[in-house]
């Protein structure tokens, strides 16, 4: 892939958090995820590839989101799967709260894995701990083992979990461990790459999310040096039937190489809320501020990009009531 892409695909996750931004505390979580899907897709056109989506929000008959199999992008450059979330964290813009995304994943065709929109089970890390965990291990092994490779007292090591009634038994391990918890309400992207970021203070992700995410979690923590590994968790005979499908084995646990093979993988995301690592969209009369992050696996390359956004030349993304 062109390193030139890297920028390109900030553009479309930029226009995706301005959109969207607009809707933030309304309660409106569907017509915030519509702003940033159609300004997702608008911009998403003008990028010089050949995309094709492998990880989205649903099915061909489920526009105007980005459906698995759309087509993406001018039709001429590099053949790229697209893994995208127009607007991570629905709910957290409804109410006003942290670390909403938008958020997309890149690779070379044929290298990310086309997972289906299901639960997985994660376990993610960042670089220091990478090689010492296992999905398969108890909650305390991990922990043990993470306080460990990052040199700290497992009283000291912070864990991200969502906060759902099916974590109970993890958050109970986890306290019982003596380890620390950051619980959040939606956005296990986020939670999964800031295991990678001192800054943010986590340590390691536990618990089931959307497997599209884990897909797309795994490129930025593949471009970070850091680890997720996940297993599918089909909640019905129909789901499993499809994994069957898919040619997926639901008891295989998923390593690195399963989620995104290669190194030539590019993630890009920008705040639409505040969070610890991007802070979200300000607005202030005909601007817009943006904060983003874009990284390349085959270079270790990451970028913090700030953006100014003259509204007044953008109007497809001032939100109309």
């Amino acid at each position: 892939m062109e390193r030139s892409l890297s920028m390109e695909l900030v553009r479309v996750t930029e226009a995706a958090a301005i959109a969207s931004a607009r809707w933030m505390g309304r309660g409106l979580k569907n017509e915030a995820d519509d702003a940033a899907t159609s300004a997702m897709r608008t911009v998403f056109d003008t990028i010089p590839m050949q995309g094709v989506v492998v990880i989205g929000e649903g099915e061909m008959d489920e526009a105007p989101m980005l459906y698995i199999g759309e087509e993406l992008g001018t039709g001429h450059g590099p053949e790229v799967d697209v893994a995208v979330d127009p607007l991570e964290g629905t709910n957290i813009v409804a109410s006003g709260g942290w670390n909403a995304l938008a958020v997309l994943a890149i690779a070379d065709r044929g290298n990310l894995l086309n997972a289906p929109d299901m639960y997985m089970d994660k376990i993610a890390v960042g670089p220091e701990a990478v090689g010492k965990i296992d999905i398969n291990a108890p909650i305390i092994d991990n922990l043990r083992a993470v306080a460990k490779a990052k040199n700290k007292d497992i009283e000291d090591v912070v864990a991200t979990v969502l906060n759902r009634p099916r974590h109970e038994h993890i958050i109970e391990q986890i306290r019982d461990a003596g380890a620390r918890i950051k619980l959040i309400s939606d956005g296990d992207v986020a939670g999964a790459i800031n295991t990678a970021f001192p800054q943010t203070g986590v340590d390691i992700l536990f618990g089931s999310g959307g497997a599209p995410e884990g897909v797309i979690a795994a490129v930025g923590l593949k471009c970070l040096g850091g680890e997720l590994q996940g297993r599918l968790l089909p909640q019905s005979e129909e789901e499993a039937e499809r994994c069957r499908k898919m040619g997926l084995d639901v008891d295989r646990v998923l390593m690195m190489d399963d989620l995104v093979k290669g190194d030539d993988a590019i993630f890009a995301a920008t705040g639409v809320t505040e969070g610890e690592l991007l802070r979200g969209v300000r607005v202030s009369g005909t601007s817009s501020m943006t904060h983003s992050l874009v990284m390349r696996a085959k270079s270790g390359t990451v970028r913090f990009v700030e953006g100014q956004h003259s509204l007044k030349k953008k109007p497809n993304l001032v939100m109309n009531d």
